[in-house]
């Protein structure tokens, strides 16, 4: 019998996780050394990473978590383009110089900097909310708590989305 035959249903149930959507909302204290762990789920989502990116938010003040996947996919499409493009520079450096590349440790913990956990007011709490390809870290006092689904803003944005 193949290994996939012989799976548990909890077995198969923990690959359908293992999706890359990234969904659900976690609050975290930030540790003394200013570190927070990402839950082991979203980990197991986005493959269990060995690094995440971070960089802030263009339009909110926030930080985006991107999955080393999901970064490495758009970084494809700029290799096409030619390296030293003068119109494309200031534009990678822009992106480059507000990004961080953080490497995960054994627990799942990362530490984002002061520079941009100041950015996003993230002085003790870090609510994590799954936006589907990506997580937005947000100070929890900028986001309202967890409670009833605002239906309307599910609606926009299913239609925005396409679904």
């Amino acid at each position: 019998m193949s290994k996939k035959g012989s799976q548990s249903a909890a077995e198969s149930a923990r690959e359908k996780v293992v999706s890359g959507v990234l969904v659900g909302r976690f609050d975290h204290n930030l540790d003394p050394k200013k570190r927070f762990t990402i839950p082991s789920e979203w980990r197991n989502a986005m493959g269990n990473p060995e690094y995440v990116y971070v960089m802030p938010d263009s339009r909110e003040r926030c930080l985006n978590l991107i999955p080393s996947e999901e970064m490495e996919s758009r970084l494809e499409k700029l290799r096409e383009k030619a390296l030293f493009d003068p119109a494309l520079a200031p534009y990678l450096a822009a992106i480059g110089s507000a990004s961080e590349q953080l490497v995960l440790d054994v627990q799942g913990r990362i530490r984002i900097s002061d520079k941009l956990l100041q950015f996003a007011n993230l002085t003790t709490t870090v609510a994590m909310v799954g936006a589907v390809r990506m997580i937005k870290l947000w100070s929890p006092k900028a986001i309202p708590p967890q409670g009833e689904v605002d239906q309307a803003a599910l609606g926009a944005a299913l239609a925005a989305a396409g679904f």
